[in-house]
């Protein structure tokens, strides 16, 4: 029987097919909660009737794009008596629910990446905090005020009861209080990431963090205790309703009771990181894991699971792998440990851990106040020589070697399972990416297990130097030259002597001797043995020049045949067309666009939808010179009339030959200085639809999209405008998500190294945007070579 005050498992919740990543308890019905998952999806979980207590998914919301990471109940009002559900994700939104539908009964647009932080108030008021380094106040579905002033993601949020005072805390190591939108106070002394923020009273909160501890607040400023326990990174915390005692969880594998300023519960999971958690009415607390379990708590001894099930749940405990370094252990040395008669001696504490020999493993033990014994919570990886003798067993699997990984700066330690037919590499990447670490630390721990298999690795080598085409050698750029990069279009002919625009990649590109855009000088071949960064910075605007005028007069003309009669263009018009188009294309030529033609394009671009791309495909050449760029993206109302023009062809539903064409179109602007001008101006106009573009699957639209946001990125480097910045990591981060092409991919990439090169705030903004966990994967590509070149060097800025 259980000791008072003592918590046991009452029940794990399966359903979601991923991590757990937020939990609250509900308004309605009674005693129910609400998780989302990176799954994509939020369940609201109603508790059964029947005598296993256990709890039963009554609603499943669906709406966002990407993964869910935080959510929290809106208060009842009279038109919502039950009150509302909001959610946050990567796809930036913050979708609203009522309990009658699946899909968002509205969603909240303003955030400029992920959504990880919500809390409410009184009247509806919503804040949301998000790691475009911002915090927002929502009111009647309107975003009412912005909260700037973290350098870096905010991770946490969350309004006081009372006095009109919100706090959030951030990846910058601060906490601030906001009142009426301006930061009145700012908490300094956690020493990394604050990840969590819990409410005491109006006077009082507390605050976790990855440095592992946990501190209490009074809104004046004093920090009036610091609680120590937790050996990893702290993710959530839950305060029970005597606003004294609390709940935490993190990545050390454990939920811990908080009584009286002290831990006096340690429960460990069969899970690596524990994100959430939060208490019901009912004193039940509800916790969320990274093996996509939803686990109940209970201190109530009707509402603990069977026997059966309790045992099972220390079973499935005891067959996980620790490491003897991440401090789990307590201060006990591995070496000379005792065997198991050192479990005949009583524990001084609940938590408390200790190592014994059985046999050739080392198990470890902790000691259970509520029951008075020792539970087996797991087999100490590294702490005997069985990896080099046989096989180890490790979640349901075995492997010849089962490595514990320590991360340096106060990183968590975790366990790395490897077979010698596997690839060093990708087993490193896929490590890093599972356990949301920096693969900064690539190299490192591929290293690590080529050197501790003793060279039994029959997987790739890393890639080295290599042309960006061939993976051969390596391109230098040659500095006489000016640096002129453009892509190359070769519309192929059809059937019909058509041409289709954006459906072919050229056919006779040079392969030697070219830079890593095009194939084409100014670059040249030399082989070497290490590899510099010939990627980026960017400074100025990469183009789309190639054409076949010819066919596209061709298709042109054809096209007018059977255009509407009110749209026909005279042969006079057509012929100024093709005047205009030769005298924008051959560097050789003679006259220069004249005024008449320039407004005669401009015209022209308003054709019908469905057959305008041949003259979009003359106007994305003609903004390339200077007398057209000056004409049509000067200051005053042509240039910002041509900006909606493009923006309005780029729309989602829009035709994929126009949306391809106007996003190359934008990129060749910035080829003049009025062109680029102009884009900077409407920046977030432009980048924002754009966006939009990402989801189609087309991968020359993807190309164009990569291809803007790189000349974006090259006009804003050396300028100290973070928020435009944080714009570009925020739609090249949204970009990967969705993008399949390795040439939009490098570009991207390119675009990422511009913004961060010698940049330390943009540097730490996408650090803190999580970019290197999300690039990690391009680092081992060898085909072509050149983005696994980028994305190294791309990492090397962020290290």
């Amino acid at each position: 029987m259980a000791s008072p005050n003592s918590y046991k498992l009452s029940c794990s919740i399966p359903g979601h097919e991923m991590d757990v990543r937020g939990l609250s308890a509900a308004v309605f019905p009674e005693g129910a909660f609400v998780s989302v998952s990176r799954d994509r999806t939020g369940r609201v979980w109603v508790q059964n009737s029947s005598p296993d207590m256990g709890f039963t998914e009554m609603h499943c919301m669906t709406g966002h794009q990407n993964f869910v990471s935080c959510v929290c109940v809106i208060a009842p009002s009279d038109t919502y008596p039950r009150g509302l559900i909001a959610t946050g994700g990567n796809d930036h939104n913050i979708c609203v629910f009522t309990l009658d539908q699946p899909q968002p009964l509205f969603t909240l647009k303003g955030h400029k990446n992920t959504v990880c932080a919500l809390s409410s108030g009184k009247f509806g008021t919503l804040l949301s905090g998000s790691w475009d380094t911002t915090a927002k106040v929502w009111l009647n579905e309107k975003c009412m005020m912005t909260l700037q002033g973290h350098s870096a993601a905010v991770w946490a949020v969350v309004i006081l009861p009372e006095q009109g005072l919100m706090l959030s805390g951030s990846a910058d190591k601060t906490i601030k209080l906001w009142r009426a939108g301006r930061c009145e106070k700012t908490f300094t002394g956690h020493e990394d990431c604050v990840r969590g923020l819990a409410v005491v009273s109006d006077l009082e909160f507390f605050s976790c963090s990855n440095d592992t501890s946990i501190r209490r607040w009074l809104v004046t400023g004093e920090c009036v205790q610091v609680y120590y326990g937790h050996t990893n990174y702290i993710y959530s915390l839950a305060v029970f309703p005597n606003g004294q005692d609390f709940v935490s969880t993190g990545e050390d594998r454990t939920l811990r009771i908080w009584r009286q300023g002290e831990c006096q519960q340690t429960i460990r999971l069969p899970a690596q990181s524990v994100w959430c958690c939060c208490i019901l009415p009912n004193g039940d607390i509800v916790v969320g894991a990274s093996d996509g379990l939803i686990r109940v708590f209970t201190e109530v001894e009707e509402r603990m699971a069977s026997p059966e099930a309790l045992q099972a749940f220390e079973d499935e405990l005891s067959k996980t792998t620790i490491d003897p370094k991440t401090g789990d252990l307590g201060d006990i040395k591995m070496e000379d440990l005792p065997g198991r008669e050192h479990l005949d001696e009583p524990g001084n504490r609940d938590g408390q851990t200790r190592l014994i020999k059985e046999g050739q493993n080392v198990e470890a033990y902790q000691w259970s106040v509520a029951d008075s014994r020792w539970v087996k919570i797991g087999d100490v990886v590294g702490g005997s020589n069985q990896q080099t003798s046989k096989k180890v067993n490790y979640e349901g699997k075995e492997y010849d070697f089962v490595f514990t990984i320590d991360i340096n700066e106060g990183g968590p330690s975790m366990k790395l399972p490897y077979n010698v037919t596997d690839d060093p590499w990708l087993t490193a990447h896929n490590f890093l990416q599972k356990n949301d670490l920096s693969p900064m630390f690539l190299d490192q721990v591929a290293n690590f297990i080529i050197e501790n298999t003793k060279g039994h690795t029959l997987g790739a080598a890393p890639p080295g130097a290599a042309d960006p085409f061939t993976g051969t050698f390596c391109y230098i750029f040659v500095p006489s030259c000016p640096m002129a990069l453009h892509t190359h279009f070769v519309p192929p002919p059809t059937g019909t002597g058509r041409y289709i625009p954006g459906t072919g990649t050229p056919s006779g590109a040079p392969l030697a001797a070219a830079d890593p855009f095009t194939g084409k000088s100014p670059w040249r071949r030399i082989q070497k043995q290490t590899c510099t960064n010939i990627y980026f910075p960017i400074t100025v605007g990469v183009t789309f020049e190639q054409a076949n005028t010819t066919q596209i007069m061709g298709t042109l003309r054809e096209l007018n045949v059977g255009a509407p009669g009110d749209c026909k263009l005279s042969e006079e018009v057509l012929r100024s067309l093709e005047k205009l188009l030769v005298s924008v294309c051959d560097p050789q030529a003679s006259e220069q666009p004249t005024t008449e033609q320039i407004s005669l394009l401009w015209k022209t671009t308003h054709w019908p939808e469905d057959i305008v791309f041949p003259i979009l495909d003359i106007l994305r050449l003609a903004v390339r010179h200077p007398q057209v760029n000056q004409s049509l993206c000067g200051s005053g109302a042509d240039g910002v009339a041509l900006c909606n023009h493009l923006l309005n062809l780029m729309k989602p539903q829009g035709r994929p030959a126009n949306q391809m064409l106007a996003l190359r179109t934008l990129c060749n602007c910035f080829g003049g200085q009025h062109g680029r001008d102009l884009l900077l101006a409407h920046r977030e106009a432009v980048l924002s639809r754009a966006t939009d573009l990402c989801s189609v699957c087309n991968k020359n639209i993807h190309i164009a999209l990569a291809t803007l946001v790189l000349n974006y990125a090259s006009s804003l480097h050396g300028q100290a405008d973070l928020e435009a910045k944080a714009q570009c990591l925020s739609v090249a981060s949204a970009a990967l998500e969705s993008v399949q092409d390795k040439e939009a991919v490098f570009r991207l990439l390119v675009a990422l190294g511009t913004t961060v090169a010698s940049d330390q705030m943009a540097q730490d903004l996408a650090k803190s945007l999580g970019v290197t966990s999300q690039i990690a994967k391009y680092s081992s590509v060898t085909d072509p070579a050149k983005v696994g070149e980028c994305c190294q060097l791309v990492l090397r800025e962020l290290q």
